[in-house]
C-alpha cells in the first residue's frame, strides 16, 4: 500500500474532494518505502525499512482553512478525515494571504523514478555496509557511515479540477573514516536517483586516502587564501544563499538581494560572469517532480545567469500583489560550470587549501550572506599542484556572494545532498581567491 498506483490513488482521491462540502478542498497522498542501514567503529548499529503512505486534507470556507492528515483509507476514514478539516476551518481565523487552489494543470513528467533503487533489499545494504568496514579493518581505520534509500509516490488533485500524480526514488550515503587514534578523518557522501551507478569499494577508498593523510596536521595562520571547495563543501555555503531569492524578501528589505531605497536587484550584475544558477526539473541527474507544494507546474529558468540576477522566487500571494506571475517553487539547484574534476584543480594549483567540507554553517549577516562555519573531515595544504601536507581545520567568516566573485575556476558539476537534503543539487568544485580563514580549529 506504500506505493500506490496512480489509479488507486485517483480514486482515494476524488472520493475525498467529493466528499467536502467546502468551498474548495485540496487531497494529497503520499506514501514511501524507506530502508537504511547504519554503521559505527566498523560494525552494523542498526538497520531497517519503514513503510508509510498518508493522505493530507485542506478545506477552506473563504480564507478559514483547515487541515488534517490521516493514514487509514476506509471510506469511513475518508469521511471522518474531510470533516475534520472542515470544523477545523470553521473555527479558524482568517487568512490574509490566502489563494485559491490552482486549477487544472499541464505537468510533463520527470525521470524521477529507478527500478534498481526501488528494489533494494537488505542484503545489497548489508554489502554496502560491508565494502565500507572491510578495507578500514584492514587498514586499521574506523568507518561510520549511512545509506538511506527511498522509493516514493506523490499524488493530488483539488476540487477546482488540478491532478497529478508521480513516483520518485533516491539513496544517499555518507561515511566518515577516523584513524585509530582519532587524529585523522575522511569523508565521502553519494547521493543518486539510481543506485546501479554506486560503487562503496571505490568510493570509501576517498575516505580512507584522507583519513590516513590528515593525521599530524600542521597549524596555518588564519588569513585570506586560495582555496579548493569539494563540491560538498561549496554546496553548503552555496544552498544557504539561495533561500534568499525570495522576491519578497528582496522586495521588502530583507535580502541581499534588496535595493537600496526599495525594489530588488533584478537584473544586477550580482556575481562574476562565469555563475549561473538554474532551476530545471528535466536536468539529467537531478531530475525532480514537475510541480511543487501548491501544484504550480516547474519550469526551466535561470535564477542566475552570466551572474545576473535572471528571476527571483514568487510566491504565489506575493505575485498576484506584486503584479507578477508565479512559477513553480524550485524543486533542485543547477550550479553549471566546467569539465574539470577536484583534482584537475588541484594539480594547477601553485598554492593553496583543498577544503574536503563544511558544517555547523551558520548566519551572521543576512543583508550581505555572511555566513560561519568550519572546514572538516580532510583539510590539506597544496604547493605545485599537489597536497602537500594536512592542516588543522579553520573557522571561517566568509559570504558566498563575495566568494562567487572571487572565482579563478569552476570544474565539472557533481550531484549533492549532504547540507540540504530538502533538494538535489548539482554543485561543481572551485577555486576560489581570498577566502576568510578567522581562527583554528582542534577538530578533526
Amino acid at each position: 500500500m506504500s506505493i500506490m498506483t496512480e489509479s488507486e490513488a485517483r480514486t482515494i482521491l476524488e472520493k475525498v474532494v467529493a466528499l467536502s462540502t467546502a468551498d474548495e478542498c485540496v487531497a494529497q497522498l503520499t506514501g514511501a518505502v524507506d530502508g537504511n542501514i547504519r554503521f559505527a567503529l566498523n560494525n552494523v548499529s542498526t538497520s531497517g525499512v519503514v513503510r508509510n503512505t498518508e493522505l493530507s486534507v485542506q478545506v477552506a470556507f473563504g480564507r478559514r482553512v483547515g487541515t488534517t492528515t490521516i493514514n487509514e483509507f476506509s471510506d469511513a476514514a475518508l469521511e471522518r478525515v474531510v470533516r475534520r478539516a472542515e470544523d477545523l476551518a470553521r473555527l479558524a481565523p482568517e487568512n490574509p494571504e490566502f489563494m485559491p487552489a490552482v486549477g487544472p494543470q499541464e505537468y510533463r513528467p520527470s525521470a524521477t523514478w529507478s527500478d534498481a533503487t526501488a528494489a533494494i533489499t537488505p542484503e545489497q545494504r548489508a554489502e554496502v555496509a560491508r565494502a565500507s568496514i572491510e578495507p578500514c579493518r584492514a587498514e586499521n581505520l574506523i568507518a561510520a557511515g549511512f545509506l538511506d534509500d527511498s522509493a516514493s509516490f506523490v499524488a493530488f488533485a483539488n476540487s477546482n479540477g488540478a491532478f497529478g500524480y508521480q513516483r520518485a526514488t533516491g539513496m544517499d550515503y555518507t561515511c566518515t573514516v577516523r584513524t585509530e587514534d582519532g587524529t585523522g578523518s575522511g569523508w565521502v557522501g553519494r547521493n543518486l536517483q539510481d543506485i546501479s551507478g554506486f560503487d562503496p569499494a571505490s568510493d570509501i577508498q576517498v575516505a580512507m586516502r584522507k583519513a590516513a593523510a590528515s593525521s599530524e596536521a600542521r597549524a596555518l595562520e588564519p588569513g585570506k587564501y586560495t582555496v579548493i571547495l569539494e563540491p560538498a563543501a561549496a554546496e553548503g555555503l552555496i544552498t544557504f544563499m539561495m533561500r534568499y531569492f525570495d522576491a519578497r524578501q528582496a522586495d521588502e528589505g530583507r535580502s541581499f538581494l534588496s535595493k537600496a531605497g526599495g525594489g530588488n536587484k533584478l537584473g544586477e550584475q550580482v556575481f562574476d560572469p562565469r555563475v549561473t544558477f538554474l532551476n530545471d526539473p528535466w536536468y539529467e541527474g537531478a531530475e525532480t517532480f514537475p510541480w511543487d507544494g501548491e501544484g504550480l507546474p516547474r519550469e526551466r529558468r535561470a535564477l542566475v545567469e552570466n551572474g545576473r540576477i535572471a528571476n527571483l522566487n514568487y510566491s504565489r500571494y506575493w505575485a498576484d500583489r506584486q503584479g507578477q506571475t508565479a512559477a513553480g517553487q524550485p524543486g533542485n539547484l543547477i550550479m553549471l560550470g566546467g569539465t574539470k574534476s577536484t583534482s584537475d584543480l588541484v594539480r594547477e594549483t601553485e598554492r593553496g587549501i583543498l577544503v574536503t567540507r563544511t558544517w555547523y554553517i551558520r548566519m551572521v549577516d543576512p543583508q550581505t550572506v555572511l555566513l560561519t562555519g568550519l572546514t572538516r573531515d580532510g583539510t590539506f595544504y597544496i604547493e605545485n599542484g599537489e597536497l602537500r601536507y594536512p592542516v588543522k581545520n579553520f573557522r571561517f567568516n566568509e559570504s558566498p556572494v563575495i566568494m562567487l566573485n572571487n572565482i579563478d575556476e569552476l570544474g565539472r558539476p557533481v550531484r549533492t545532498a549532504g547540507n540540504n537534503s530538502s533538494f538535489t543539487a548539482m554543485i561543481p568544485p572551485m577555486r576560489i581567491r581570498d577566502f576568510t580563514f578567522t581562527s583554528l580549529s582542534d577538530a578533526v
